[in-house]
C-alpha cells in the first residue's frame, strides 16, 4: 500500500451513512413495531370493554337482540356480543364470553354481567421470537337487570 493510500484510509467517509443506518435500523424498526402493537392492544382492549358494556345492557334489558318477547336467550345474547365485537374487528369465540344474568357487582345483587377473556396475539414474535408472548386481555361490565 502506498503512503498516499495509507493517509486516506482514516479520512475516507464513503459508506459511512450505510454503516450508520445499519446500526440504527434494527432498534428503530423495533421501536416502530412496538408503538404499532401497543396501539393495537389498546384498540382491542377498548373494543372488548365497549362490547362487554353493550352486551351487559342488552342482556339486562332483554333487548330484541338478546331475547324474544322479553325472554332472555343465551344463544341470541352470545351472537349479539360476537356481532358487536366484529364491529371492532375482533373475532371472539363463544368460549371467550361469559354471560351471567344473576351477578353480584360491587356487593349489590340484581345485575347482568358480561365477561370477556381474549388472548391478544402480536405480530412481533414472527419477527423476533424472543420478544413476544400472548397477552391476556379481560373486560367485564355489569348492568342492572330489568325486573320481569
Amino acid at each position: 500500500m502506498t503512503r498516499a493510500a495509507q493517509r486516506t484510509i482514516g479520512t475516507d467517509v464513503r459508506g459511512a451513512t450505510a454503516v450508520e443506518f445499519a446500526l440504527i435500523a434494527f432498534p428503530l424498526l423495533l421501536f416502530i413495531f412496538g408503538i404499532t402493537e401497543f396501539g393495537r392492544a389498546l384498540w382491542i382492549r377498548q373494543g372488548l370493554q365497549a362490547t362487554a358494556i353493550a352486551g351487559a345492557r342488552c342482556v339486562a334489558l332483554v333487548q330484541p337482540s338478546c331475547g324474544t318477547g322479553g325472554v332472555y336467550s343465551a344463544s341470541m345474547s352470545m351472537s349479539y356480543v360476537q356481532t358487536v365485537a366484529k364491529g371492532w374487528m375482533i373475532t371472539l369465540p363463544t368460549s371467550a364470553i361469559t354471560l351471567n344474568t344473576t351477578a353480584t357487582c360491587a356487593n349489590v345483587t340484581g345485575f347482568s354481567q358480561v365477561t370477556i377473556n381474549y388472548t391478544f396475539q402480536t405480530v412481533v414474535p414472527v419477527l423476533i421470537p424472543a420478544l413476544g408472548t400472548a397477552a391476556q386481555l379481560n373486560a367485564a361490565a355489569c348492568f342492572p337487570t330489568q325486573p320481569s
